[in-house]
């Protein structure tokens, strides 16, 4: 089974199409009409339909963060700093992580990129 991905709000468009066009299972908020909903809505969210988080957001970083720390089940998140990985590197790293990893492996977890 590979990794499909609830995209944050904050990940810009291009990187969602990229993913898309080379068959990655992507659904974003904004089509999920969950647009300026809470992180940790939007971290349930994501489990409830079985994908992993992927963000831009510092704040989503806490959130994930804080449930590590008090032991409450997530599905996982992937992390990404804006100025620290091109569109194309994202893009990348979400297809290798989505072709080669399994759902199982990032819950609780938090992944940083680039790989």
């Amino acid at each position: 089974m590979s990794v499909a991905f609830y995209m944050d709000e904050h990940v810009p468009k291009p990187i969602t199409v990229g993913l898309l066009i080379r068959g990655v299972d992507v659904l974003t908020v904004q089509n999920d009409k969950r647009r300026g909903v809470d992180d940790a809505i939007l971290i349930d969210r994501a489990g409830e339909l079985g994908r992993v988080m992927f963000s831009f957001d510092a704040d989503m970083l806490r959130e994930a963060t804080r449930r590590q720390q008090v032991g409450e089940s997530f599905s996982g998140v992937i992390f990404a700093h804006p100025t620290q990985i091109s569109v194309g590197e994202c893009i990348q790293d979400l297809q290798i992580i989505a072709e080669a990893g399994v759902p199982e492996d990032l819950r609780n977890q938090i992944l940083y990129l680039p790989l």
